[in-house]
């Protein structure tokens, strides 16, 4: 459990698709950790390079370190999942332009048993106050992430008081906030026999990708507060001249291309879609 663990933690350090030769074309794109979790990206990636030459660079960490990567010039583009902030990064001049990639969801994973009983709720809202109300463990990723923010969006939507970090102020005892990525949240969870938001996507490439077991159902789904959206934006070279824009322009236009999005629609495991393609 102890190795299967400092594996997940290591998603969230840097990774390189491609082979990053001398003299080589090489980007680097700072993402969320889901994108590199679920396996998509070793997947797509090499497909990326094979027709292009450009080599990519990955930085997997929350959605929000993503976007201070690209506001500060330290990736040529970022691809991450929290739309508002997508758009806000794009209208401050911080990158060029969004393009609408792809879609997963949000699902509450937990024990079987339920102990909560949030199967049955009416709306993401209220299995939120359910697991709450019982005190059950529930584990946050506390990581600034895009998941983050939609755990805090949901908190907020369930009434509960809260503290100024958008937690539950009576969280003391069984609200679990680790700050770190989605395959580490997943694996404490299975440890504290707790609950967790956590995109579809990494959630089935750890339940069913890996030999190590992991227990943990999905008991809540459904619904647009659990939809997940995706969006790859190029950094903006008028902020950063030394950012490789074309070149990241080229990966952002493949990745909404018929190709690109053919390649995310075929990412399966076990038979199972973890992506849906969404250019628009």
């Amino acid at each position: 459990m102890k190795k299967w663990l400092a594996s997940a933690i290591c998603a969230g350090m840097l990774v390189t698709a491609g082979p990053a030769l001398a003299g080589e074309k090489v980007i680097t794109m700072s993402t969320t950790t889901s994108t590199e979790a679920s396996g998509l990206l070793a997947y797509l990636l090499p497909e990326f390079t094979a027709e292009s030459g450009i080599s990519v660079r990955v930085m997997a960490k929350g959605t929000g370190a993503a976007l201070r990567d690209g506001m500060d010039g330290n990736a040529d583009l970022v691809f991450v999942h929290d739309l508002a902030r997508e758009e806000q990064f794009v209208a401050q001049g911080h990158g060029t332009k969004r393009y609408h990639v792809m879609y997963n969801d949000f699902i509450i994973v937990g024990p079987a048993a339920d102990p909560a009983g949030i199967k049955d709720a009416a709306d993401p809202a209220t299995a939120m106050r359910r697991i709450a109300a019982t005190r059950s463990p529930f584990v946050s990723r506390g990581d600034d992430s895009g998941t983050h923010a939609r755990e805090k969006q949901l908190w907020r939507a369930s009434g509960l008081k809260l503290t100024p970090a958008d937690a539950p102020r009576d969280g003391e005892g069984w609200y679990l906030s680790i700050g770190q990525g989605m395959g580490a949240a997943l694996i404490v969870a299975q440890e504290k026999n707790g609950y967790l938001l956590a995109d579809r996507g990494t959630y089935l490439h750890y339940k069913f990708g890996r030999s190590e077991p992991y227990e943990l159902e999905i008991i809540y789904e459904g619904g647009d507060l659990l939809r997940n959206p995706y969006g790859v934006i190029p950094v903006n070279p008028a902020k950063h001249p030394h950012v490789k824009f074309e070149l990241a322009d080229t990966l952002a236009r493949w990745l909404v291309s018929p190709e690109g999005q053919q390649a995310i629609g075929a990412y399966q495991l076990h038979g199972k879609p973890l992506f849906f393609p969404d250019a628009k």
